[in-house]
């Protein structure tokens, strides 16, 4: 009897094998080249090769360390401006780079392209409901209090105070004694604890004195992990199976949600303080104190996660498009000397030692320097802040170049590759020339589609004008302070994140300049 059964559950076993292995082929068969239950997409006629099931997913992964390389290398290799992919676990994805196409998604039809749910639940821990991932009404209310506080009186009178006071500490704290010991330093991670500790400021009105402490700030390490994990879920589905492997066998190391528990008590101990303070009859200019006036979509005043998630989301905005551009900025121009002669000419002129010493003097004086504009716009141009990004279209839709969208198709657009290409800028296109910015001694600004460094359309980053006008105040003040020397033997490359920063930072020496 035993042996029946026996040979009954081995026959059932090999039938169930045999039925699942050709299930397996047939749709190994039918789906060759792309991921499982993706559609055929002959209307595009360029196509990122693919394996049976998974699609690209493989080589996603592969190059998932140099995933902006990986996407131009498919873009030159294809001859082509626009691209289909397919991936397990993700949308469908149309990769383009034509600035018609840019224009068509972020401007012209932009109520048909909406931020995709991979990103929303990609980032839900870290952004919450704020601007970043907001679509529809929550993000309208958001973009219009905003509007209100992004101000050039806000600018002039509160903000540059705050970055010429943080340059200041960064000065007498760290690159004077660098500059005496001859000691080389991170120039990136000190340009990091400088702009995030601005943006604390401006948005809690918190001081995190990271620029003055010798240990590491949990808020600023937890904040920097977090947006790793983000932008790594977006291209591996994989991520937090990963993670929870790992924290198996490393059960020491802080979780997602420890980091993320981090953020958040920081952030709601601030909100808390500050409606007590603001009870108490006192008055503060900061974002935070800003926000609890404004209103939600349903006219409500905003809740203590709707304050942190509205104030974290700018300080995120505003904290890494500053830090990464000067970072790159200042490796540019040390491999540049010429550049960097003429920027610290035009610093001179202009940067004196009465108009350093008055913010709104300095802040009304920034902006009449074209030169290292043009600097900050070409940086931004090879190394966007945010070097690739995408959204989900809500209806079918034709693209400028002929390109049929269905629903639910992901639309990825990619400054990383349109600022290097050829057929866009020309076949200099590859080469840091700041002079592309200027004719007849004016700032020229290209169209935000062919240069979509801070967006384009209705979403334009409301801050821009914040964060150029730190970076140029930073930037300023410390090539007219220090001369910087870039370390020998080092590999200056990108990590792959939500945002653009230097894999390994940057070591710099630090002299101070003879005037």
């Amino acid at each position: 009897m035993n042996d029946l059964l026996m040979t009954s559950a081995n026959n059932i076993g090999g039938t169930v094998a045999l039925i699942s292995s050709a299930a397996l082929g047939l749709l190994a068969f039918k789906y060759n080249d792309r991921a499982i239950f993706t559609d055929r997409r002959d209307d595009i006629p360029h196509h990122i090769p693919g394996v049976p099931i998974f699609g690209a997913l493989f080589d996603q992964v592969a190059n998932k360390d140099r995933i902006l390389d990986w996407f131009k290398e498919n873009i030159d290799e294809l001859d082509t401006m626009t691209m289909f992919a397919s991936a397990l676990g993700v949308p469908p994805m149309i990769m383009t780079i034509d600035p018609r196409n840019v224009n068509h998604v972020l401007k012209d039809n932009f109520p048909n392209y909406v931020k995709g749910d991979n990103l929303i639940t990609a980032g839900k821990e870290l952004f919450g409901h704020g601007i970043f991932v907001a679509n529809g009404e929550q993000w309208r209310y958001q973009r219009k209090a905003a509007s209100l506080i992004f101000n050039a009186a806000n600018f002039r009178d509160n903000f540059s105070q705050v970055f010429v006071k943080e340059v200041n500490t960064m000065s007498e704290h760290v690159l004077d004694k660098k500059a005496a010991s001859g000691e080389t330093i991170d120039f990136q991670d000190i340009i990091y604890k400088f702009t995030l500790e601005s943006f604390v400021n401006i948005g809690f009105g918190k001081n995190l004195d990271i620029l003055t402490s010798e240990e590491n700030v949990p808020f600023a390490v937890s904040f920097d992990y977090c947006q790793h994990v983000a932008f790594e879920r977006v291209i591996n589905p994989f991520t937090d199976v990963r993670d929870k492997v790992k924290s198996i066998f490393r059960p020491g190391e802080l979780s997602h949600k420890d980091h993320i528990k981090i953020i958040d008590d920081f952030a709601f101990l601030l909100v808390k303080e500050r409606r007590e303070q603001l009870k108490q009859g006192h008055e503060y200019s900061d974002l935070l104190s800003r926000f609890m006036n404004a209103r939600n979509e349903k006219g409500q005043p905003l809740n203590d996660s709707e304050l942190r998630d509205t104030v974290l989301n700018f300080i995120i905005a505003g904290r890494d498009t500053t830090a990464q551009t000067l970072s790159w900025g200042l490796y540019y121009l040390l491999t540049h000397p010429r550049v960097e002669a003429k920027l610290v000419e035009e610093v001179k002129q202009y940067i004196t030692d009465e108009v350093e010493n008055d913010p709104t003097q300095f802040y009304e004086t920034i902006k009449k320097m074209v030169y290292a504009h043009a600097v900050f716009y070409e940086t931004l141009r090879l190394e966007p802040v945010v070097p690739s990004n995408a959204k989900m279209a809500i209806q079918d839709d034709v693209l400028p170049d002929g390109t049929h969208v269905r629903k639910g198709d992901l639309i990825l657009w990619h400054p990383y590759s349109m600022g290097r290409a050829e057929k866009i800028w020309g076949p200099d296109a590859k080469e840091f020339k700041p002079e592309r910015w200027v004719q007849e001694g004016k700032l020229v600004r290209e169209s935000a589609a062919k240069w979509p460094a801070f967006h384009h359309g209705p979403r334009v980053c409301l801050g821009q004008n914040l964060a150029t006008l730190e970076g140029l105040m930073a930037l300023t003040l410390l090539l007219k302070r220090y001369k910087f020397t870039l370390a020998p033997n080092q590999d200056i490359d990108y990590t792959v994140s939500l945002t653009h920063p230097m894999k390994n930072g940057m070591q710099v020496y630090v002299e101070k300049r003879q005037h």
